[in-house]
């Protein structure tokens, strides 16, 4: 292995060669970071819409962790199917793939699958269910640079 410590002096070398004189580089995707939303703000409209806000928070939490995750994930479609005939589902979907892209980051795994039993304990668990999940969503995107 070679020690190149003493080369900090120089810029680090380009990432390509530029193409000819008049040729565009080839855009890359581009860079999304999700959204940052507050847990209070959320509560609060799940409560006013009675509920329906919920398939609205799983539709772009998922479409916002595919897209940044390279097309790695349940996306928003289905998660929207699932909201609608199956939420169980979510309860423990949702907080595992937060956790797996938490890990990807190496941020560690602050939520992982076993989050979802939170939703056998009546109301109460709906709450810190979703302040533990939201909390570490907003965490994963603010170390992605989100502001928020």
């Amino acid at each position: 292995m070679t020690d190149y410590s003493g080369y900090s002096n120089y810029p680090p070398p380009p990432s390509q060669q530029p193409g000819p004189y008049g040729w565009a580089a080839q855009p890359g995707p581009p860079f999304v970071a999700g959204k940052v939303r507050s847990t209070g703000m959320c509560f609060l409209w799940m409560v006013v819409t009675l509920g329906f806000y919920s398939w609205y928070y799983w539709y772009c939490v998922h479409d916002e962790l595919k897209t940044q995750r390279g097309g790695r994930g349940l996306g928003g479609g289905l998660a929207l199917v699932l909201a609608i005939f199956f939420p169980i589902v979510l309860y423990f979907m949702t907080p595992d793939e937060v956790g797996n892209a938490s890990a990807e980051r190496g941020l560690g795994r602050p939520v992982s699958a076993i989050y979802g039993l939170w939703v056998f304990l009546p109301l109460i668990g709906n709450i810190v269910w979703f302040i533990q999940v939201n909390d570490a969503l907003n965490r994963y995107w603010r170390s992605l640079g989100a502001v928020g």
